[in-house]
């Protein structure tokens, strides 16, 4: 397999806070690829640095061949990059069925457009179908419970089709019957040709789904490898339990 995310020497800076610090690493192609450290070692900031939602103090981002570093978010999402947040961004006064059509448009004219397309109809269908949400389409996001919208959240960033997608803690606060679901989702659509790059803090979750896993220590990775490889490297031990 080829890498289609490359991140090298990216550096973060907040202050006198160095979050990411020289931070280097491949996400392989076809590959469901868990980001993992204890809290405060730089995760979701090298996310954020990665789909163009904060600027670097220095280093590169290389997407499907392709130097992005100066490329801003919306852009990503139209190359085929797409991610979920730790706190879940649905518009919550717009309806289920709408949330979908304006992550598939990427502009809020989509919603006022005279018709939505055949097109994006059909695959707004395909995904309440496939995510059980079919049956609160009319719901506006808001009334959704806090699952339903991780799951809402989870089905927007598939509908233009990525090729890369980066979700950010998405068992967090979910209950254990909607994780598998979770889990399903993520398996079925890397058979179907997605990568996927998962920060999570479920180990049990990640040691089920994610291979290769990458351990973040201080803002840049310390150890890489099988899960079984990474949970008992004394590094990472070294990183959780340490001072």
């Amino acid at each position: 397999m080829s890498a289609i995310l490359s991140v090298k020497s990216l550096t973060k800076e907040f202050g006198t806070l160095k979050a990411v610090n020289d931070c280097s690493f491949d996400v392989e192609e076809g590959s469901i690829t868990a980001l993992i450290g204890p809290n405060g070692s730089g995760k979701t900031t090298v996310f954020n640095l990665v789909t163009g939602y904060i600027g670097r103090q220095s280093g590169a981002v290389t997407f499907d061949g392709v130097d992005v570093s100066k490329e801003h978010a919306g852009n990503l999402y139209r190359r085929g990059l797409t991610r979920t947040f730790q706190q879940s961004r649905v518009f919550g006064d717009l309806t289920v069925q709408e949330n979908l059509v304006v992550a598939k448009g990427g502009s809020w004219k989509t919603i006022f457009a005279p018709r939505v397309s055949k097109d994006d109809q059909l695959r707004a269908d395909e995904l309440l179908e496939e995510f059980k949400l079919s049956h609160v389409a009319d719901l506006y996001a808001s009334e959704l419970s806090w699952g339903q919208r991780k799951l809402l959240e989870f089905a927007s960033v598939l509908m233009s089709k990525p090729k890369l997608v980066l979700l950010d803690e998405p068992t967090a606060g979910v209950n254990p019957i909607l994780i598998e679901t979770m889990a399903d989702h993520i398996r079925n659509y890397n058979k179907l040709g997605v990568t996927f790059l998962i920060v999570e803090h479920d180990m049990s979750f990640v040691m089920r789904v994610c291979d290769p896993v990458i351990v973040l220590d201080r803002g840049k990775p310390i150890a890489q490898g099988t899960p079984d490889v990474v949970q008992s490297d004394p590094r990472v031990l070294d990183a959780y339990l340490g001072d």
